[in-house]
């Protein structure tokens, strides 16, 4: 049992850092995303158990993130958002440049924003191509849907956060 479970965490924990940039697609508080991550460890470290292991841990263990976040985000619809005190604190940039801070927290901001008004399917595909690194082929495996759809997905979204961020800069321009 020992043996399984430190071969479990060789093999998974190089996956950490892409399986919380996952999370934080489909959680709007990091403890929610941390959250995430840990119920993603525990569901492959069960089928790890059940001897029901990946040739390539990334994918096999993206795709259960994936299917756990879709699965949250369906039951999070259902019941009346949380706002922890935390995010509702203001605090000054710890920064040499605040201005330049400010500059960057807003592109992230909106990038952000702009991202959670994608499609689902479009914001995955973004998600695991763009940011994580993922192959079409890779992705297409781990979203279950045949790799054309993972391009056109791509396409779509890629079009789709040019025009609301494009949107966006024409709002403060007017301004």
């Amino acid at each position: 049992m020992r043996e399984d479970h430190e071969e479990f965490l060789r093999a998974t924990m190089g996956a950490m850092e892409l399986v919380y940039n996952l999370a934080r697609k489909f959680a709007d508080r990091q403890e929610d995303a941390e959250d995430l991550v840990q119920e993603t460890y525990l569901a492959a470290y069960r089928a790890w158990r059940d001897e029901r292991r990946p040739r390539r841990v990334e994918p096999w263990i993206a795709t259960i993130c994936l299917n756990l976040g879709r699965s949250r985000y369906r039951n999070r619809l259902r019941r009346p958002s949380e706002v922890s005190i935390e995010e509702r604190e203001v605090q000054a940039p710890r920064s040499a440049d605040p201005e330049r801070a400010a500059v960057a927290a807003m592109d992230r901001q909106a990038l952000y924003e702009a991202m959670w008004r994608l499609p689902d399917g479009q914001r995955v595909a973004i998600t695991l191509v763009d940011l994580a690194g993922f192959s079409t082929a890779e992705a297409a495996r781990a979203m279950r849907t045949p790799r054309g759809t993972v391009l056109s997905r791509l396409h779509r979204g890629r079009r789709g956060l040019a025009v609301l961020l494009w949107d966006d800069v024409r709002e403060v321009e007017e301004r």
